[in-house]
């Protein structure tokens, strides 16, 4: 067999064996999604028994995503450099360490830093994960398997929710939400163990001693033919850094999905992180606000779904845009202070639709922009950089509620990251790497 490996799966239909590593690495992200907001159910627990004010809260909350920023940049370019399998079972290990911990937190600072741990962990799954699910798949289904792959961190952020609402409703001990994010988080290191391979890309670009062999082992286990050798690498290829971002193929592409990804995620993660304090603060309990949560990732999957779908038959990118600056106007009629619960539920909902379809359909964008070899460390800086957005947009709006300003004033200066971000991805075709990008939107 001479043909290149990589055209042989992206032609083929997929194996089981393929959609095995797709089905774990989406389940694998709904453990993110569930670490990465068990904070947020248990933040009105948190400021009632320690007596912390909105705008140290917003601090709290924030940690884990500074941690998720410095993991998503280290670790995503430690996939590109020693592989994403290890990268992957790493992370595991420092999300179950990071979750465990923050169950005996006793104090605001050791969970700060316990929630910085465990962010550094999602930080570098996220990025390995994303690389992995591209890599396992074929062309056609690529885009959609991706936008699914991220979609699981709503579903763990739905299924966890409705679980840490009724321990809150059970015990009312915000500790509870974090042991059991832990001891999931425990449990799925044997499976990613035992069922993730190192991806044949991944094998390709880095060459270590015994590519070849690992390589014939997954072709063999995907019904496909060995190869005699390896193809020859290309005669230029950059060196898999993040200073490669920023040469001048790179350099104007990585700059833009940057900063489109640091401006849209300020406003998701404004959603995700004050949505439970917001409804608390208007008179309902933990529980309740915890359930309106919920609805608004059910709004995030339903979104992720669609545009998923929607991906295999139109050209991704202008969707993307459409959702950006829906959302800017869906969190406006959300500010505008809903008393009604289930009003509010439907509000929030929307509003998460439009700006999860926002986040999650930058991610086959990116993974079109950047070659294999890039591909890991491309992302990852993306959202690593690009979640300080994360970080910053919880500790802005703590900031703006401590001042004084109003919900609908709050929500429209979190929106206008929505508007920003969609500015940047209708300039990103100008650039060398968007180039390609447009190419593949023009065959696909």
């Amino acid at each position: 067999m001479s043909q290149d490996p990589r055209r042989t799966l992206d032609a083929a239909p997929m194996h089981w064996r393929q959609i095995a590593v797709v089905a774990l690495c989406i389940a694998l992200n709904a453990l993110d999604g569930f670490d990465v907001l068990a904070i947020s159910f248990a933040a009105p627990g948190i400021a009632r028994d320690w007596g912390i004010d909105r705008a140290t809260l917003g601090i709290v909350l924030s940690m884990e995503l500074i941690g998720m920023a410095a993991g998503s940049v280290l670790i995503g370019n430690l996939a590109d450099r020693i592989g994403r399998r290890p990268t992957i079972l790493t992370g595991l290990v420092i999300m179950a360490t990071g979750m465990l911990l923050s169950a005996v937190a006793g104090n605001v600072v050791f969970l700060s830093i316990m929630r910085l741990a465990t962010g550094l962990g999602i930080g570098g799954m996220l990025s390995a994960t994303s690389a992995m699910v591209a890599e396992f798949s074929n062309e056609k289904r690529r885009s959609l398997n991706v936008v699914l792959n991220i979609a699981g961190y709503s579903s763990g952020a739905i299924l966890g929710g409705l679980v840490a609402s009724r321990l809150l409703e059970g015990s009312g001990d915000w500790h509870s939400v974090f042991l059991f994010g832990g001891v999931l988080t425990l449990a799925a290191l044997p499976l990613a163990w035992f069922l993730l391979p190192e991806s044949i890309d991944s094998l390709m670009a880095r060459r270590p001693d015994g590519a070849l062999e690992r390589i014939n082992r997954t072709l063999a286990s995907l019904g496909h033919a060995s190869l005699r050798a390896l193809p020859p690498p290309p005669a230029e290829q950059v060196r898999s850094s993040i200073t490669s971002l920023f040469s001048r193929g790179f350099a104007g592409a990585t700059l833009l999905l940057t900063g489109a990804y640091f401006a849209q995620i300020m406003l998701f993660y404004y959603v995700q992180k004050w949505v439970p304090k917001i409804v608390v603060d208007m008179g309902y309990a933990d529980a309740e606000a915890g359930r309106v949560l919920v609805a608004a990732n059910i709004g995030n999957l339903a979104s992720a779904v669609l545009i998923g779908l929607a991906s295999q038959k139109f050209t991704l990118r202008p969707m993307v845009i459409a959702a950006m600056l829906a959302g800017f106007a869906a969190i406006g009629v959300f500010g505008s202070g809903l008393a009604s619960l289930s009003v509010l539920s439907v509000s929030v909902a929307v509003a998460a639709f439009f700006i999860n379809a926002g986040v999650v359909g930058m991610y086959p964008i990116m993974t079109n922009t950047f070659p294999p070899h890039l591909r890991a460390s491309g992302i990852g800086f993306i959202i690593g950089i690009g979640r300080g957005g994360s970080a910053v947009g919880p500790i802005i709006a703590g900031a703006l509620f401590a001042s004084g300003s109003g919900l609908l004033t709050v929500s429209l200066v979190m929106g206008t990251g929505g508007l920003i971000a969609a500015a940047m991805l209708v300039l990103l075709p100008r650039t060398e790497a968007g180039k390609r990008l447009k190419r593949i939107e023009q065959t696909g």
